[in-house]
């Protein structure tokens, strides 16, 4: 796993062979990066990466300058792998927390500028992920929140809906709460 750009630029960590998740891929993640900065300046914002995984994403957002990150994942070694990817930096903007994404969408009363959610592509609950981040205000007028998910999905009917974009196997669907 590499972060791409930033100040962290070119940082490679290790992922456990042993691990579940899968990081998004430097290909789809520089490209998706790249049609974002068309959107949004990350310099001091806030950011939440929903289904951290490896925290790829995660360090990604805190290399571009996001103030803050909050990074929500479920199992406890991929918790523990970020928190050991964030000592290796000496960086503490970004807190990990270990906990359920829909528990936390429901009960989250912080806002954040930018929202980025991986979840398994198989999830059955995945298409519910769009309304519970965009309607339970959790991202800030005029944020922007990025659903990584697989290619039988289509979002294009939600009226916050921006564009999809594809990179491979690895489908983006963009959208922006006015």
């Amino acid at each position: 796993m590499r972060i791409i750009t930033g100040k962290y630029k070119g940082r490679h960590f290790d992922v456990p062979r042993t691990f579940k998740a899968r990081p998004t891929t430097d290909f789809a993640k520089e490209n998706i990066f790249n049609v974002l900065n068309g959107y949004i300046d990350f310099e001091g914002l806030s950011a939440l990466d929903l289904f951290a995984g490896t925290g790829s994403i995660s360090l990604e957002l805190l290399s571009r300058g996001c103030s803050q990150v909050v990074s929500i994942e479920a199992d406890r070694d991929h918790a523990a792998f970020i928190r050991q990817c964030l000592q290796k930096l000496g960086d503490n903007h970004v807190a990990v927390i270990r906990a359920d994404v829909f528990r936390y969408l429901k009960t989250c009363r912080q806002q954040f500028d930018f929202i980025f959610a991986d979840p398994p592509y198989a999830l059955d609950k995945l298409p519910e992920i769009p309304s519970l981040v965009l309607n339970n205000d959790v991202l800030k007028t005029d944020g922007i929140f990025v659903l990584e998910h697989g290619k039988h999905n289509d979002f294009s009917a939600n009226e916050y809906f921006k564009e999809h974009r594809t990179y491979g196997s690895v489908n983006f669907s963009i959208f922006r709460k006015p």
